[in-house]
């Protein structure tokens, strides 16, 4: 699932095909809105949310999509050829004159009400790419369970926004803890949440989620997608483990102190 540097990245790409621009194509193909027609209304731009993605029309109407694991939104300009899939794989179309956009394998295609945009991410929490980031409020949700394992609060959307699994291993990495500390004993966590907002703010405009500042091909990462190859720092082989949602879990059994996987 991507990141929430990523999304940003969707939203900055849509909001430069669409925003500000009348749709002349409005296409949805799932059963829901099949027969919704937006011709005629204005984009007025694309907001992330997290991992969510908020695209709003003149007239008060959203359009709320979500990536999850297979789905991609692709721009293209006008005339030029589609080369990202396969008909049967497009969920929805927006166009106007100046450009583009094609949602594929969209798992969640949803028009609401703007003023109702609550509904689908109002149960999350602070941002860490938004206008309104909270780091006192972040800091309430990350420590209402001190027994938490600090990269399962990672990984909930309601502790933080827009946290994959990435930054749930490269985070307690470049904090010196396993993903399976309780958060209660983490030595700082105000510096986890800076430093969690800097990496997504570093990494929002690029792909890659670069978190050693190396952006080559292979050395992007500190622990992430490095399971038995040597620590960047140590030279100890990587171990992998599992937690939350049986995701993979990387980490350092020498940088990192705090307890390994549970049996």
């Amino acid at each position: 699932m991507p990141e929430g540097d990523s999304i940003y990245r969707v939203a900055t790409q849509l909001d430069q095909a669409l925003a500000g621009h009348v749709l002349t194509v409005s296409d949805f193909r799932v059963p829901a809105h099949a027969t919704a027609d937006l011709r005629g209304r204005q984009v007025l731009g694309t907001v992330p949310r997290g991992k969510h993605l908020l695209t709003r029309f003149e007239g008060g109407v959203t359009l709320h999509t979500h990536l999850r694991m297979d789905g991609r939104w692709q721009t293209f300009r006008p005339g030029e050829r589609w080369r990202s899939g396969p008909a049967f794989q497009i969920r929805a179309i927006l166009g106007t004159e100046h450009g583009t956009a094609v949602g594929y394998r969209l798992p969640v295609v949803q028009l609401l009400r703007s003023d109702q945009e609550y509904r689908v991410v109002g149960h999350l929490g602070p941002d860490l790419l938004g206008p309104d980031w909270d780091a006192a409020e972040a800091r309430r949700r990350l420590l209402a369970d001190p027994r938490r394992p600090v990269g399962e609060a990672l990984l909930d959307q309601r502790t933080l926004a827009g946290i994959g699994n990435v930054y749930a291993n490269e985070l307690p990495f470049l904090a010196g803890v396993t993903p399976w500390l309780p958060v209660g004993e983490l030595p700082d966590p105000d510096d986890l949440l800076d430093g969690a907002r800097h990496l997504l703010d570093a990494n929002k405009l690029r792909p890659g989620h670069v978190t050693t500042g190396d952006p080559r091909p292979g050395s992007q990462h500190w622990v992430y997608g490095r399971g038995r190859r040597p620590c960047r720092r140590c030279g100890t082989p990587i171990r992998t483990g599992r937690h939350d949602r049986d995701r993979t879990a990387y980490w350092c059994p020498r940088c990192q102190r705090g307890p390994g996987p549970t049996a």
